[in-house]
């Protein structure tokens, strides 16, 4: 009972903290926009140019931010839970980077960009061909790691040494762009929320929310998987065919963020290790304050990454890094 008082209580706090810095987003840009201009707006009596700043510019940037944020964090959880180690996370196994790649090769092969002159198709096209990219960087690691079944210190390793080649051949694609190209396809490879429009809210919004249940469905298994290959087979759990699943459901949420944010390091990694600490181990609590908690990470880095330079702007994956990378440090002294 104590527990579950405990869990929504974190959940409330968490939205609490989501929506406040949603609206603190709202208000905040390089156009001057007062929070009574933000709530005039939101009921229809702002000006043209702030429903244009609002509508057309931050909303839908701050509402691409809780999607990739929750879709990141929940495919860290479950990669996490799957390898059971805990420095697990897609921008380190080389999913996200196989995304990126793809992206990029596509990009190339189009003559384009990500977003400006760029056809209704392309942007309809651009998630599966991002999840092509993750497939085939997981489904590479899951070959190379397979021996006699999943060793996670293998699956590790190996990933880390696909995402350093996947990153190399994404630096070559970069350099045959033009400078003006090259700028904004560096900067959305490091993570990149800029160019959000609505029609991408509206393309990776059912695959967050259809995966993201699939996944809280799932929670028990990544629990028996915790326990063990032997006690989950004597359980009756098919642990490989249940790892699959698993690893699909983590490679497309991954997939479809870095379709749309570029290459978001970290975040899979220390949003779940937050809500670990916040409510333990269990899965069915662990997924739902992880996603909660990565919305929330990355909402508070985009605020920072569009505000601290303005009216330049610093790619988000940096902000996440520089969050990221000393609790990376910590956990890689903490783990035997």
């Amino acid at each position: 009972m104590k527990k579950n008082k405990k869990f929504t209580i974190i959940v409330f706090v968490l939205i609490a903290l989501i929506f406040s810095t949603f609206v603190i987003s709202l208000h905040l840009g390089s156009s001057n926009t007062t929070p009574m201009d933000v709530i005039k707006t939101l009921i229809g009596l702002g000006t043209k140019n702030q429903e244009l700043v609002i509508f057309k510019l931050r909303l839908p940037r701050i509402i691409m931010a809780v999607l990739v944020g929750t879709a990141l964090a929940i495919a860290g959880a479950i990669l996490q839970g799957v390898t059971k180690n805990d420095l697990a996370d897609s921008g380190i196994l080389g999913i996200n980077s196989g995304a990126a790649l793809f992206v990029v090769m596509y990009m190339y092969f189009l003559n384009g960009n990500v977003y400006d002159g760029i056809s209704n198709f392309t942007i309809y096209t651009m998630p599966i061909v991002a999840l092509i990219g993750a497939l085939f960087g997981s489904f590479l690691i899951y070959v190379l790691a397979w021996n006699k079944g999943i060793n996670s210190s293998r699956l590790l390793l190996i990933g880390i040494g696909i995402n350093t080649a996947f990153l190399a051949l994404l630096t070559v694609f970069q350099l045959k762009f033009t400078t003006q190209e090259f700028n904004r396809v560096v900067a959305w490879t490091n993570g990149s929320i800029w160019g959000a429009t609505w029609k991408y809210v509206f393309i990776i919004a059912p695959f967050v929310a259809v995966f993201g249940v699939f996944a809280f469905y799932k929670s028990r298994y990544l629990d028996v998987l915790n326990l063990g290959d032997e006690m989950a087979v004597g359980l009756g759990i098919d642990v490989e065919k249940e790892r699959r699943k698993l690893i699909v459901v983590a490679v497309v949420l991954a997939g479809v963020a870095t379709s749309v944010a570029g290459s978001i390091a970290f975040l899979g990694l220390i949003a779940p290790h937050i809500a670990r600490k916040l409510v333990g181990p269990a899965h069915k609590r662990l997924i739902p304050v992880s996603a909660l908690v990565g919305a929330f990470i990355l909402l508070v880095s985009d605020t920072i990454a569009r505000n601290v330079f303005a009216p330049l702007e610093i790619p988000v994956g940096l902000v996440v890094s520089v969050i990221g990378v000393p609790y990376f440090i910590y956990l890689m002294i903490k783990t035997n």
